[in-house]
């Protein structure tokens, strides 16, 4: 499993870091849209018999990628999608609490599920494609990739030397309070020591603000992962996928990315970064 993993990442993470560098914003997201509708293909199966049979997750997938064109088409007026996903990823911080405090309470119909992952995907491709669009925009994917890296690295370590308090046992026993710590960390560091060149910091108040910003991305990138675990609990699933060989499914991959590019585009644009 863990060569798998490896071979795996060796195979995608240079031909991310090529795309991210090399394609323009159009091209970035026709990438980051194929990569999409692969992961709403698998968060189909999570909908009930339904939409998880052959014809029903191809009917998702393509309501997805005519979400994805209406997208781009409207692209001009993106912060309305960022927005939208901004409310969604709060009211998700809502629903992880109340399955922690009742398992049973949380149940969701097909439809909401089809609108919970265009929610999911579409401000997504949208957020990167304005973070690739924006001045030094490669860096700023790349910046914001490494953010959740930072977020994720910190709070395995962290959780491994110093956990004790479980995060949300009933969701992702493995995850602590002292890891979330850690991640929360970890990306404050390296926020203020790559985000000054990145983002052209000009004072203390705009490093303040990008610090902030860094920290609340980090956050939501936590509730990202914690909501993909949630919905495979209730689908009783224990990966969405088995696309990529020794990490199970696209959405198992991208599922602090969804929560967190969303968040990372809209705080910019608001602090004019």
């Amino acid at each position: 499993m863990l060569i798998q993993r490896v071979l795996t990442a060796l195979v995608l993470i240079p031909l991310l870091l090529a795309a991210v560098w090399w394609l323009p914003p159009a091209g970035l997201y026709l990438v980051f849209c194929a990569a999409g509708l692969v992961a709403m293909w698998e968060w189909a199966g999570m909908m009930g018999p339904a939409a998880a049979a052959p014809a029903g997750r191809a009917g998702v997938v393509a309501i997805c990628a005519l979400g994805m064109g209406l997208a781009w088409l409207f692209r001009e007026a993106a912060v309305w999608a960022l927005l939208a996903a901004g409310a969604w990823w709060l009211y998700a911080v809502y629903l992880l609490r109340a399955y922690s405090r009742d398992p049973g309470s949380t149940r969701l119909s097909p439809t909401s599920m089809l609108l919970i992952g265009l929610l999911l995907i579409v401000p997504t491709m949208l957020a990167l494609w304005l973070l690739r669009a924006m001045p030094d925009g490669a860096l700023r994917v790349l910046f914001l990739f490494f953010l959740v890296f930072a977020a994720d690295t910190g709070a395995y370590f962290a959780g491994r030397r110093f956990g004790r308090r479980k995060l949300a046992p009933a969701i992702s026993p493995g995850k602590t309070v002292e890891g979330l710590v850690g991640g929360l960390a970890l990306s404050a560091v390296w926020t203020l020591l790559a985000g000054p060149s990145v983002f052209g910091t000009e004072s203390a108040l705009q490093l303040l603000g990008l610090l902030l910003l860094g920290l609340v991305v980090a956050g939501f990138s936590v509730v990202g992962d914690l909501s993909e675990s949630l919905f495979k609990r209730i689908a009783g699933l224990k990966d969405s996928g088995q696309i990529l060989p020794g990490h199970g499914g696209m959405l198992d991959r991208v599922d602090s990315i969804v929560a967190a590019a969303p968040v990372m585009a809209l705080g910019l644009t608001l602090l004019e970064l």
